[in-house]
Order: C-alpha cells, then sequence, then structure tokens
C-alpha cells in the first residue's frame, strides 16, 4: 500500500495505473475510520481493479471552528486497518496543499437546491465545502467509481447531482448505512457518547423506522408523525434537532406524485449531534 500526500505524486500514481488500463475505485474519509467506511472500500474494489482512499479532515466544511480543531485524528490506524482491508494508495494530503491560497481565496463549487435545504440551511456553506473538496479530490484521483454512504443522505444527493451537472465520468455508487448489533447507524461520532448514552443511543434508529412504518398509511399528515417523533425522542433523553420527511430525489417537500419518501433524523444525545435516514415507499 502507497501512502501519498503530494498531489504530484499522486497524479503519476494514478497516470502509470491508467496506462495500464485499469480502472479505480475511490473513498473520500476525514480518517477515524470504522467498519462503515470499509465497507466503501469493500463494494469500491468490486468494481475497479486499484482502491484509493483519501483521508483529509476538510476545514472548508467545518461551520464551527472547536468542531474542526477537535476532530479525531487517527492516522495511523486507519492506515493499519486500510492495509489490511487491501487498499492500494492512501492519499493523506494537508490543508496547506488542498488549499494553498488559504481557504477564503478559492475557486467553490455549489451545487443549487439540494445543497440549500434541510442541513443545508442549519449549517450555512457546509456542502459548499464539501462539493468543493470532493470536486478536487475527483480531479486528483481521477476515479472510475466513487463510494458514498447512504448515512449521509443529503451529501450523497449533492455528490450525485454534481457530478450529473459537471458531467464527470464518475460512477457514483450508494452503499446502505452500516450499523451496529443495537441498530444505531455507525459514525465516527458514536466514539464520544458515554456508557450510559449508548445505551439510549439506538432509540433514533428505532423512532425512525416506527415512523417509516405509519408513513404510508399515512403520509398526508406526515407532520404530526413527525411531532410525535420528536416528543418520543425527547422523552427518551434526547434533543430532538430536525426531522423531515422529503422526497428522496429533490429532497423537496412530499407531493401526491411522491412515490417515495425519506425520513431524516437529527437528535443531539448529550453533546453529540446523531444523524440517520429511512426511505420509505409510499405505494407499497
Amino acid at each position: 500500500m502507497q501512502v501519498i500526500q503530494d498531489p504530484k505524486l499522486l497524479r503519476m500514481a494514478i497516470r502509470d495505473i491508467k496506462q495500464q488500463g485499469q480502472q479505480v475505485s475511490f473513498i473520500p474519509t476525514m480518517g477515524n475510520l470504522h467498519q462503515g467506511h470499509l465497507t466503501l472500500v469493500k463494494e469500491g474494489q468490486q468494481h475497479a481493479d486499484v482502491s484509493v482512499v483519501s483521508i483529509f479532515v476538510n476545514p472548508l466544511q467545518f461551520n464551527n471552528a472547536n468542531d474542526l480543531a477537535n476532530y479525531p485524528k487517527t492516522l495511523e490506524e486507519d492506515c493499519a486497518k486500510l492495509q489490511q482491508a487491501g487498499v492500494d494508495i492512501v492519499f493523506t494530503p494537508s490543508a496547506e496543499v488542498i488549499y494553498p491560497n488559504g481557504l477564503n481565496a478559492q475557486t467553490f463549487v455549489e451545487v443549487p437546491g439540494v445543497s440549500d435545504c434541510l442541513e443545508g440551511e442549519l449549517r450555512p456553506g457546509h456542502f459548499r465545502g464539501v462539493s468543493t473538496i470532493v470536486a478536487k479530490l475527483f480531479n486528483l484521483v481521477q476515479p472510475d467509481v466513487a463510494c458514498f454512504g447512504e448515512k449521509d443522505f443529503q451529501q450523497l444527493c449533492v455528490i450525485k447531482q454534481m457530478v450529473t451537472d459537471l458531467a464527470m465520468p464518475i460512477n457514483i455508487i450508494s452503499v446502505a448505512t452500516v450499523r451496529e448489533p443495537s441498530g444505531l447507524a455507525m459514525s465516527s461520532r458514536n466514539g464520544k457518547l458515554s456508557a450510559d448514552e449508548k445505551l439510549i443511543a439506538p432509540k433514533i434508529a428505532e423512532v425512525m423506522n416506527q415512523l417509516g412504518q405509519q408513513l404510508p398509511h399515512n403520509w398526508g399528515s406526515y407532520k404530526q408523525l413527525i411531532k410525535d417523533a420528536g416528543q418520543t425522542l425527547d422523552q427518551s433523553g434526547f434533543k430532538t434537532d430536525k426531522i423531515h420527511v422529503v422526497d428522496p430525489v429533490t429532497l423537496a417537500p412530499l407531493t401526491a406524485d411522491s412515490k417515495q419518501a425519506v425520513v431524516l433524523m437529527a437528535a443531539f444525545l448529550g453533546e453529540t449531534r446523531l444523524i440517520d435516514n429511512l426511505v420509505v415507499d409510499l405505494h407499497p
């Protein structure tokens, strides 16, 4: 496994791979890897000859400087996991390499519509940071396929739209959320939960699934279902942030023509913000 920090060396390695007629899979990460990330790696390996993973904590997508400073950095452990998983190249650039002119002197990539609603309203500029760094990494890695988890549902929508709009020749593969035995969606944030909070945390998936079961028969009154779900979470020890039920393609409010809905959950448990989602067929 090659660990590369210099974009020039990465480009040379990718050029050699492409000249051999091999295809490249790519998984962009911010490190602190868990089984969910490794599942993305495994999926990518099913579709390409060479697997590339990036580890880069992207300052452009953080709204809070403390969150950026406190983001866990576990590069040595991450590389060991990736080597065990059979990854070919790990790209670990510095912020100075990726943003040589600083964060305020950049060409940005924005994806209007799907970036502006939901999480985009709560975290202004976040998805601009995501789409900009992913576009940069796509340009460097030149992947044939790239895998993203469905857990970050809106992010997945943003990336798909960007690739379509900019005619990038990349197959975006969405991978189902990987869960702990309790049902809790795997996340780097789970490591911040206390032992007591870890016992409560699976409730967010439980409430989400209950809402999803009720939705096909009561989607016309989904706002009441959202209210009830929030109350249940709050009574369980959470502080509900946002619960949305929207069209999974447009992220717009449901209409009579909507064939599916996505339930998007966000709630605080202590200081930790947990998210989850579920796509539901409205006319089963």
